[in-house]
């Protein structure tokens, strides 16, 4: 708590009324796990779960026609859902039943329609699915960041709704995790992970020098010392001159002494907010957290609220997400320009990440991780059992 006053109000005393400092834990950029997606299977992979301590996100909402609802988790759900009208639900029905059933090797199942090939507009044009529909599958379930995945095969959007039904159906609720004590434990985590595997993490070590010979990294300097190495991975802060801006996240961090209203008192929930509900080019997310997950005072909740910003006043474009949090007792604003890496690294040995995104899920770092592994080894992650420490058997 007192570093998150010290970072935007300049070292201002916290209000008493928020409680202890211990009490607090509050992620500057906060992101969900999906439970089935690929960043909970690498935790797993990499068997750093035995640190760490989940708890299910309570509900997934979308905002539709001026009001929030609750993404259904269950057939009764969607029955009474307020999303879609009557008949638009039959039509729903019979799309996620066509999704649930496809089978890529047999054609019975695909009703003449190759998602390998065919546009995701069309798909939705096979089923009459109204513009609403189109944006909570597309933005809700599928999680794309824009509409531009409407005129490009629909697999990845099949593979996305499935990732997102298969999580759902595995804890019910919603299909969304996150770690007890924030984000913060997960570096803990490795931290601990990287020292049965032979690794040496160094805290709070300044990076002063990039070193290269001929052009290649050879190593970073600090303190007068030069640590060696043949590769280095690093985000955009440490390579100014190799990366390029690609626009601006803004994020608010708002306290709330109550749940976000029309959530059923949940102890947490994310709200897509999908582009076209609000005439934007971008989404808007809130993810919202409580005590329940040990990140703030009893009673209390921190909801985020981030988008990329369109225009020059990036506070006003979070007002859709700002209005659906009722009374705010404290908010923190935070604009960040984000960048991605001019080169892939293969040159110098320089493999460079891209900054974070207003996405409140993992999915979209997971594919950059993945990017930077492809591009260090030259071959692609395969995530399959456990890793075995040396001498051990490997998994089956």
């Amino acid at each position: 708590l007192f570093k998150l006053y010290r970072k935007f109000r300049s070292g201002q005393e916290p209000p008493a009324q928020f409680g202890r400092d211990r009490d607090y834990n509050v992620d500057l950029i906060p992101k969900f796990a999906m439970a089935s997606g690929e960043f909970t299977n690498i935790l797993y992979h990499t068997d750093v779960t035995r640190y760490l301590e989940f708890r299910q996100i309570a509900g997934s909402y979308v905002y539709r026609d001026g009001r929030i609802s609750k993404v259904p988790s269950n057939q009764a759900e969607a029955l009474t859902s307020p999303l879609m009208g009557l008949f638009e639900k039959r039509r729903a029905k019979k799309f996620f039943e066509f999704i649930q059933g496809y089978d890529f090797t047999n054609p019975s199942t695909q009703q003449g329609l190759d998602l390998n090939s065919v546009l995701m507009s069309d798909v939705y044009k096979k089923f009459g699915l109204e513009a609403g529909t189109q944006d909570f599958i597309g933005h809700a379930l599928a999680l794309h960041l824009d509409d531009t995945y409407m005129s490009q095969p629909a697999r990845e959007t099949y593979e996305r709704i499935c990732l997102y039904m298969n999580s759902m159906a595995r804890y019910g609720k919603s299909p969304y995790i996150y770690p007890l004590y924030g984000l913060g434990e997960l570096p803990q985590g490795f931290a601990r992970l990287s020292a049965i595997h032979g690794g040496t993490y160094m805290l709070n070590k300044k990076a002063d020098e990039i070193v290269y010979e001929d052009g290649k990294f050879v190593g970073v300097k600090s303190e007068g010392e030069v640590a060696k190495a043949k590769v280095v991975i690093g985000d955009p802060s440490y390579f100014p001159e190799k990366v390029k801006k690609t626009g601006q996240v803004v994020r608010m961090i708002c306290f709330l002494n109550h749940p976000i209203p029309n959530t059923g008192d949940a102890d947490s929930v994310q709200i897509v907010i999908p582009q076209n509900q609000v005439q934007r080019k971008h989404d808007i997310y809130v993810a919202s957290v409580s005590s329940a997950h040990n990140v703030c005072l009893k009673d209390y909740w921190i909801a985020i609220v981030s988008t990329l910003a369109e225009t020059d006043n990036p506070e006003k474009e979070l007002q859709p997400g700002l209005a659906l949090l009722g009374p705010i007792a404290e908010k923190f604003l935070d604009i960040k320009d984000i960048f991605e890496p001019l080169a892939d690294g293969t040159a110098d040995q320089v493999f460079i990440s891209k900054s974070y995104d207003a996405t409140s899920h993992f999915e979209t770092t997971c594919q950059d991780v993945k990017d930077i592994y492809r591009r260090v080894t030259g071959t692609e992650l395969k995530i399959e059992g456990k890793v075995k420490k040396q001498g051990q058997e490997e998994a089956q």
